[in-house]
């Protein structure tokens, strides 16, 4: 059985610091380590070109993260403008961080005249390793977890955190714990792929991930209780994850068609 001891790690001069942050902290600096390593090794890049790309993911992916986050339960935030720029409190999304990091590797790219598409495929690599460690930040917020179960493995909810109409049940589906696992069988695919040289054009390796994670992600989210926003009766998560698998799938073939011969 898991059950969340606290947000707050400790306290530091009458300031909060809470799990959450600290673990996607620790995430970050690992991803980015790791995927500086992958550079050099795999990819002929320069050592410490990804930890010199990291403040472009870091700040972009952040920014991106949170007003998505933000958009998707804009309501709340209307009411309490305030709220937006509590990042301590949790509340960030993956999607918008995908999108945001991306804009800031493109900005990168053209300033160190870097293929983006290599950038993307090295920093896939850190960003599943990342995100398997990340999502343990939720276990701490008592939050992304799934549907009502008894199971050995069950997650206790404190009735503060607790969805309509689940307010008299106690124990859920560790979702974050579900997530956490694919992500590493995530990482270990693309690893196994780079290692084997299975992929032979840049940027195969990110799309990959992108279909990878989408499929994930739509399989963790039929199980959460905690989706911020639906539509046509789905949660966006999964309408996204969709969309993104078609698009991913349309660029590999894209990316992948041999270029005719010319007669």
């Amino acid at each position: 059985m898991f059950t969340s001891p606290s947000q707050i790690l400790c306290t530091i001069f009458g300031v909060h610091i809470y799990y959450y942050g600290v673990i996607m902290a620790f995430a970050i600096a690992v991803g980015t380590l790791f995927s500086d390593w992958i550079g050099s090794k795999y990819f002929q890049l320069k050592k410490e070109t990804i930890i010199d790309l990291a403040p472009y993911l870091i700040i972009f992916g952040l920014l991106g993260a949170r007003l998505y986050y933000c958009l998707m339960d804009y309501d709340f935030y209307l009411r309490f403008p305030t709220e937006i720029l509590a990042l301590r409190h949790g509340g960030i999304s993956i999607h918008g961080a995908i999108i945001g990091g991306f804009l800031g590797l493109l900005i990168f790219s053209k300033r160190h005249k870097i293929s983006a598409k290599k950038l993307c495929d090295v920093s896939v690599l850190g960003l599943s390793l990342g995100q398997a460690i990340g999502r343990w930040g939720n276990f701490f917020n008592s939050e992304a977890y799934g549907c009502p179960t008894n199971l050995p493995w069950k997650l206790y909810i404190a009735p503060q955190y607790r969805v309509v109409p689940y307010q008299d049940v106690s124990y859920y589906h560790p979702a974050f714990l579900y997530e956490s696992i694919l992500d590493l069988i995530i990482f270990g695919v693309l690893f196994y792929l780079l290692k084997t040289n299975k992929c032979k054009k840049d940027g195969n390796l990110a799309l990959i991930y992108l279909v990878l994670y989408s499929i994930a992600r739509i399989i963790v989210e039929f199980c959460r209780l905690d989706s911020v926003r639906y539509v046509l009766g789905l949660p966006v998560a999964i309408v996204m994850s969709v969309c993104i698998i078609f698009l991913s799938v349309l660029l590999l073939i894209l990316n992948n068609r041999k270029k005719k011969e010319s007669l």
